[in-house]
């Protein structure tokens, strides 16, 4: 128990700046077994996302709370994912190797490709939301955990089906890149990716698994064949491109269903 424990609170902690207890050792064997954790942490956020725009639209308008739901989830992660977006865009809208492209991930500076990536999901992420809510506020705050834990899944599966291209020796995501998890290890990320499903009263909303499925195997396609494999940026990008898919696939399965 203690061991699952330390596992949730190293997830937390590479996930999120929320501060982890003191007692909490750091060991590279945790850090690589707590990638399970990841679509849970997922949850957690969603769920307090929805906490802070609950607050939010009992005294501001609908936009506005929308907006100060998305700053909480970029603040509470320290823009991790954002970060990995931009950076993948850069690269791979100004790289045409995949040394090149390598290279410019590398760099820590964002460039055009970057910045109008991110201002693009962010725009197509507030007005989907806004979708949503026009549509029901039960299903708003349903969609927002859904999308937060589902895109973390789908993002950690990356790890397990593509080999890591970068340098090892000095990435930080050296431990999970050594590691590919069994079928057992893999079973407890696909419950906490699944979990928000049953909050949903359709039971049609299952079928937003297939373009969402579909568009993750689409993107593990395009980094195998254009650099060989993921790096951490790429694993970025995924979770911030599912998320906004994830919303799309509701607001397409509700407008036809």
């Amino acid at each position: 128990m203690m061991r699952e424990i330390y596992l949730f609170f190293t997830a937390l902690q590479f996930f999120t700046r929320v501060p982890i207890p003191k007692w909490v050792p750091y060991k590279t064997e945790y850090l690589q077994a707590s990638r399970k954790y990841f679509p849970f942490i997922g949850i957690l956020l969603g769920m307090l996302c929805c906490l802070i725009f609950y607050g939010a639209i009992q005294v501001f308008s609908l936009e506005i709370a929308v907006l100060i739901s998305m700053a909480s989830s970029i603040l509470i992660t320290g823009a991790f994912h954002e970060d990995g977006m931009a950076d993948t865009f850069d690269a791979f809208g100004g790289g045409y190797t995949p040394e090149k492209i390598l290279s410019i991930m590398k760099d820590s500076r964002i460039g055009t490709y970057g910045t109008v990536a991110v201002v693009l999901s962010l725009l197509l992420k507030f007005f989907f939301l806004m979708s949503i809510y026009e549509e029901s506020n039960y299903l708003f705050y349903c969609s927002i955990i859904l999308g937060h834990s589902l895109s973390r899944f789908f993002a950690s599966t990356m790890v397990d089906l593509l080999p890591y291209v970068q340098d090892l020796d000095t990435s930080k995501s050296k431990p999970m890149a050594n590691t590919k998890f069994d079928v057992w290890q893999f079973i407890p990320g696909l419950i906490f990716g699944l979990w928000p499903f049953v909050f949903f009263q359709d039971q049609w909303v299952f079928l937003i698994l297939i373009p969402c499925i579909l568009f993750a195997l689409y993107l593990g396609h395009f980094f195998r064949k254009n650099i060989g494999g993921y790096t951490g940026d790429c694993l970025g990008a995924t979770q911030q491109m599912t998320e906004i898919f994830i919303y799309a696939s509701l607001i397409a399965l509700w407008k036809f269903m």
